[in-house]
Order: C-alpha cells, then sequence, then structure tokens
C-alpha cells in the first residue's frame, strides 16, 4: 500500500478491509461478520424490535444480541448471522466465481 504524509502524519490507503489493513487472522471472515451484523442491527431498527423481541425472533438469546450490538459477535458463525437475517425477512445469495487471483477472497454485497 502506498503511504504519504499529509500535514506532518503518515497515512496509507486502505485496502478496503481494516481487519487485513490491522494484520488479524481470517480478516476476509471477519469483514463479512461485521457486514452482516451490521444489517441485522439495520433490520431490528426497521422493525422496530427490542432486543429481546429480536432474540426471539431470532432464535437466539437476549445476551447474545447484547454482545452483538456491542460488536462482540465472536460466538456466532457466519451461518447463524446468515440465519437470523433469514428470520428477519432477508433473502441471501452466495455467488461463486473464479478468480484470477492464486487465491479467492470473500465478499459481502448488500442490496
Amino acid at each position: 500500500m502506498k503511504k504519504r504524509v499529509i500535514d506532518g502524519i503518515e497515512v496509507q490507503r486502505s485496502s478496503g478491509n481494516v481487519y487485513a489493513d490491522l494484520g488479524l487472522p481470517d480478516a476476509d471472515k471477519l469483514k463479512i461478520k461485521t457486514g452482516l451484523v451490521i444489517e441485522i442491527r439495520k433490520a431490528m431498527r426497521r422493525l422496530g424490535l427490542t432486543q429481546q423481541e429480536a432474540a426471539k425472533r431470532m432464535g437466539i438469546t437476549q445476551p447474545k444480541v447484547s454482545d452483538m450490538m456491542r460488536g462482540d459477535f465472536s460466538n456466532l458463525s457466519e451461518r447463524k448471522l446468515m440465519d437470523c437475517l433469514n428470520r428477519l425477512g432477508y433473502d441471501i445469495e452466495i455467488k461463486v466465481k473464479p478468480t484470477s487471483e492464486p487465491v479467492g477472497h470473500l465478499m459481502l454485497a448488500v442490496a
């Protein structure tokens, strides 16, 4: 990544994945999970659900919803987060295609 100095501060353009920029393992998966949790939060707001109501609808406990709202979703798999979105009225499509890179990437696109 290209670095430059702005007003005496060295800055670097993000790769688009803050987790990868921080060098965290499983950065692609973390980015996907974060995107899913953001959509869950939006759905809860749109539907006017309390954490208790959302928990019941999503089939998880209220403490897990609370953790998720605070950014701790390590106890929930990508699959479970997708299931939560389904239960909140979302369709999920998975698209698989060849890549020109040696290793492919996970990507979340929200419509």
